[in-house]
């Protein structure tokens, strides 16, 4: 038992302080003035493609589980689902600080007229029940029928992340291409799974 508990306080230190090292390196590279021709849009960019890439892993989470019987992945989820939500909301204050100047009546309207800020804006707002309802407290007092019905709104923040990332992109479509790939396959997992 003591075994096992040492194993996943060592997964989440290895988790942990690997989700933070790309905040830290982004850090250290602002303050050297290292972040390019162009450091918010850099930051913005960043902080996206993190958010969406632990959003990825938390749903990688139940396929690696069952195909290759990691068990200690499941105590992690939670941990990979928050680090998500925080690099959302740093992407999130890169743009309102960065792109709007902390300028917030502006952002209704940009909100509107961009539809890539629209698809990011109810994702990330969709993300705020899911951060909120992390804990075990929450998890008892909402009934695990109940909270695992909420976190599936988790693979539609995954699609409006990938569109949200696809609508960026003007020209090389690549890398929202991959996460549309592994997104798909996660959904086609889960549906299999169900049925």
């Amino acid at each position: 038992m003591n075994s096992l508990r040492a194993d996943s306080q060592f997964h989440r230190h290895l988790i942990l302080v690997n989700g933070l090292i790309p905040i830290l390196w982004i850090g250290m590279d602002g303050w050297q003035g290292q972040l390019g021709a162009n450091p918010v849009e850099f930051v913005t960019r960043a902080t996206g493609i993190l958010s969406l890439l632990f959003l990825l892993l938390t749903l990688a989470v139940t396929p690696l589980r069952h195909l290759f019987h990691w068990i200690w992945l499941i105590k992690q989820r939670r941990l990979l689902g928050l680090f998500s939500f925080c690099y959302a909301i740093l992407h999130l204050l890169a743009y309102v600080g960065g792109d709007r100047g902390w300028q917030l009546l502006s952002i209704p309207a940009d909100i509107i007229r961009r539809p890539f800020i629209t698809v990011g804006m109810i994702s990330l707002l969709f993300m705020v029940p899911l951060a909120i309802t992390s804990t075990h407290a929450m998890i008892k007092r909402l009934g695990v029928k109940q909270w695992k019905i909420l976190h599936r709104l988790v693979y539609i923040i995954a699609i409006g992340g990938v569109i949200h990332y696809a609508l960026i992109v003007k020209s090389d479509f690549t890398y929202p291409f991959l996460f549309a790939i592994v997104l798909t396959f996660f959904l086609g997992y889960r549906l299999r799974l169900t049925s």
